[in-house]
């Protein structure tokens, strides 16, 4: 099954908060996530730059921090729902507002736009999505060995049935490669690259992996 771009929620049989963000791709697979800092950005691979030609939605920031909580999501819209949460805005109020203001994308597929955001030392996460039809943000309560997803397609509304329950990474590395190939993920299409956070106690760790 092809799902596109994924977003996931999650928490290590130790009780860490994860959330990890797939790109999985038909038009544009040349493409890798950067790791900058505490920043990772979705970017053509060398060789590949002229594809930012054909789509101003194919580059951005796909990873932020915000204080105790972590954004990933597949657009432009990580930066202003981490620099609102980081001003003090509820995560459920910021993903809220800014899907809202920036909606789909005005792409061949009308493709929504998808969030994760998880918080440090607890199991508060939440899920949004901005679709043609509709704007949706769920928050969760996190226990171990839970994950919960959104992609762009098909499985495109934040709910209990998108769930694995066999959810199991020690370190961000781990969570990178279990988004690409592991639990349920390894049943979806055309994974290109990824990225993962995972609580550590004071920040985020933060790892990327290319496919």
């Amino acid at each position: 099954m092809y799902l596109g771009r994924i977003v996931s929620i999650g928490m290590t049989p130790e009780g860490k908060a994860v959330a990890m963000y797939r790109v999985s791709s038909r038009s544009f697979p040349n493409r890798e996530a950067t790791k900058k800092g505490d920043i990772v950005s979705i970017m053509p691979r060398e060789g590949f730059e002229n594809d930012l030609k054909k789509s101003p939605y194919i580059a951005y920031n796909c990873v932020r921090l915000a204080g105790e909580y972590g954004v990933v999501s597949n657009g432009s819209q990580t930066d202003p729902i981490a620099e609102k949460i980081a001003m003090g805005l509820a995560p459920r109020d910021a993903l809220t507002l800014v899907l809202l203001a920036m909606d789909y994308e005005k792409d061949d597929f009308n493709t929504p736009r998808i969030v994760a955001v998880v918080k440090q030392n607890s199991g508060e996460a939440y899920l949004g999505i901005v679709r043609k039809d509709a704007v949706i943000v769920r928050s969760f309560d996190l226990k171990p060995s839970d994950a919960y997803y959104i992609s762009t397609y098909e499985k495109d509304t934040p709910q209990d049935e998108n769930h694995d329950a066999t959810f199991d990474a020690a370190n961000a590395e781990e969570a990178c490669t279990y988004i690409i190939k592991k639990g349920v993920f390894a049943d979806f299409e055309l994974p290109v690259t990824s990225a993962a956070i995972i609580a550590n106690g004071t920040s985020f760790d933060i790892a990327t992996e290319t496919v």
